[in-house]
């Protein structure tokens, strides 16, 4: 199982969010790429990237210090946060980043999304963030009408190959990760799964290894030390 540290970027720093709420923001560093650094040195290989203010204006705020973390580390780096139109998702792979993930678009605009699918294959992902077994959209701010599991359904029609499931309820909460979702989403779908929100410690790493997931995106536990990234990733082998 791969893992991805993450690193949400909100006015080119390092920041977490509680539950998606913008107004309980913790700043965890100004270098964002100095902590990109860090991940490579502990011996990681992927990067988790989502930009916060493109996330809520559905634009590329941070473009220049997401470029720089794409190309000035060895890094497979994926980015989420904002990303609406084919001029968007070009820009970025353009930038050296490896993989794009969509959000609302891919929710509310299906056509956008075969395009994006069919022009760029692998390095297309699909972020589900989930609500009270609803899809959310917009940061996080509405719910959409798409049940989880519809809507993942949906994706591999398409032809999508990578789906990020955030529970949001367990994000930045620090209470362990939803196994129960993650058990059945890796039961249903021969898909790529990444677990996403509230893997707060080396049992949750565990536990998602074992449903023989993809991947998994360590973000608020890594950054107070309640997981130490060489452990977590001698865990997930």
């Amino acid at each position: 199982m791969k893992i991805f540290p993450a690193i949400d970027l909100y006015e080119g720093k390092a920041v977490r969010l509680l539950k998606g709420d913008y107004e309980q923001m913790t700043i965890y560093s100004e270098q964002p790429l100095a902590v990109a650094r860090d991940f490579e040195a502990a011996g990681a290989d992927c990067l988790h990237l989502v930009d916060l203010e493109g996330a809520r204006l559905g634009r590329t705020p941070n473009l220049a210090l997401v470029t720089k973390l794409a190309q000035e580390t060895s890094l497979f780096t994926e980015i989420g946060g904002g990303i609406r139109s084919m001029e968007t998702v070009k820009t970025y792979i353009e930038a050296g980043v490896d993989r794009v993930i969509l959000g609302t678009a891919a929710v509310e605009n299906e056509t956008f999304l075969r395009e994006t699918v069919a022009a760029y294959g692998e390095k297309i992902a699909v972020g589900v963030d989930i609500k009270d077994g609803f899809v959310a959209v917009k940061g996080w701010t509405e719910t959409s009408a798409s049940t989880c599991f519809d809507f993942c359904d949906k994706m591999k029609q398409i032809g999508v190959r990578t789906l990020i499931c955030t529970d949001i309820s367990k994000d930045g909460a620090m209470q362990g990760t939803n196994r129960a979702l993650y058990r059945e989403l890796s039961a249903r779908y021969d898909m790529d799964i990444v677990a996403s929100g509230g893997v707060s410690s080396i049992e949750d790493i565990r536990a998602l290894r074992a449903l023989d997931l993809y991947g998994a995106i360590i973000g608020r536990a890594y950054y107070i030390g309640a997981i130490d990234l060489k452990e977590a990733l001698e865990a997930a082998k």
